[in-house]
C-alpha cells in the first residue's frame, strides 16, 4: 500500500524544511485495510502549519476523515494565523487557535452531515511564526520539540497533550465527539531557540516517547534526535530521505512497538545564509 505523504505547499521561500507521511500499521496490512492516519502542511515565508491526525480505527469512514481535517486544519489554522501575523505569544494566540478549531469543526461537520460518527478522528496541529510557536490538540496525539543545547547534548521538549476523557479512562476523543472543544489543549511557546518540530499520531508513543514510573511521559531524545538530523541536511527532501522514512515508519522494531497505522510529520529551521 502506498504511504500517505504530506503535500508540499510553497516549502521553497519558507524558513523550515518540512516533511512526513502517515503508513498503514501491521494489523491493517494484513487485513488489507486503508491508513486511517493522515498529515498534512502548508509553509509560507511567515509562517508554517502541521497536522496530523488519526482516524478511529472502529469507524467505517475513518481514513476519509483523518484527510479531511488534515487538509482542513492547514487550511483553517493558516488563515488564521497569517491575519494575526503581528500577535505576540500568549492570550492572544490561545483564541486564534481556539477560533481556527472552532472554524475547522463546523466545516468538517458540515461536510460530513448526518455521517459525521462515522469520519471520527483526532487532530493535532502546530503553527510556527517567527515570533512563537501555537500548539492545538485533540485527541492522543503528541508534539516534540528541539530547542536548545545542555552540555553539548541537543534538548528535546514534549509539549502539553490533551485531556483523556475522564480521570478513569483513556478513552481518546474525536473531532465528532460531543462537547469535542471541552478537550482541545492549547499552548503557546515564544522561543527563539526551537529549530525542530516532531508531530506524530499515537502509534509512535511507545517508540518517541518514554513513560516514567509514575506515568508522565517525556521524548526519547535518541530517537528525536535520529529523526530530526535526517531532515538537518541543506536542501529538499529527496527521495531516498521519503523512502528511508517509510521503510523506518515500517520497520520491524517499530511493528513489534505498536502495530497501529503511524504518521510522523517533521519540520527543522534552514540554516541562515
Amino acid at each position: 500500500m502506498a504511504d500517505r505523504g504530506a503535500k508540499d505547499r510553497g516549502e521553497r521561500e519558507s524558513p523550515w524544511r518540512v516533511h512526513g507521511m502517515s503508513v498503514e500499521g501491521y494489523r491493517h496490512r494484513r487485513q488489507g485495510l486503508p491508513c486511517q492516519d493522515a498529515c498534512a502542511y502548508t509553509v509560507s515565508p511567515s509562517l508554517a502549519v502541521l497536522a496530523v491526525a488519526d482516524g478511529a480505527g472502529s469507524r467505517p469512514r475513518s481514513d476519509e476523515g483523518s484527510l479531511l481535517a488534515v487538509e482542513l486544519a492547514a487550511e483553517h489554522f493558516g488563515r488564521r494565523a497569517a491575519a494575526a501575523a503581528d500577535s505576540g505569544p500568549g492570550t492572544a494566540v490561545r483564541e486564534l487557535l481556539v477560533d481556527a478549531f472552532r472554524d475547522v469543526s463546523k466545516v468538517f461537520l458540515d461536510t460530513t452531515g448526518a455521517d459525521a460518527p462515522d469520519f471520527a478522528t483526532t487532530l493535532t496541529v502546530v503553527v510556527l511564526t517567527p515570533g512563537w510557536l501555537g500548539h492545538l490538540t485533540l485527541g492522543d496525539g503528541f508534539v516534540v520539540v528541539r530547542a536548545g543545547t545542555e552540555d553539548g547534548e541537543r534538548q528535546f521538549h514534549l509539549l502539553p497533550q490533551a485531556a483523556e476523557a475522564s480521570e478513569y479512562s483513556n478513552e481518546t476523543v474525536f473531532l465528532t465527539s460531543p462537547d469535542a472543544a471541552r478537550w482541545v489543549r492549547t499552548a503557546c511557546v515564544s522561543d527563539p531557540g526551537i529549530d525542530g518540530v516532531l508531530l506524530s499520531t499515537d502509534g509512535l508513543a511507545q517508540a518517541a516517547l518514554n513513560r516514567s514510573a509514575g506515568g508522565a511521559s517525556s521524548p526519547n531524545a535518541s530517537f528525536a534526535d535520529a529523526v530530526f538530523r535526517s531532515l538537518d541536511a541543506p536542501g529538499p527532501v529527496s527521495d531516498n530521505a521519503h523512502e528511508a522514512l517509510a521503510a523506518l515508519l515500517r520497520s520491524d522494531r517499530l511493528t513489534a512497538l505498536n502495530a497501529d497505522d503511524k504518521t510522523l510529520l517533521r519540520a527543522v529551521r534552514k540554516a541562515r545564509p
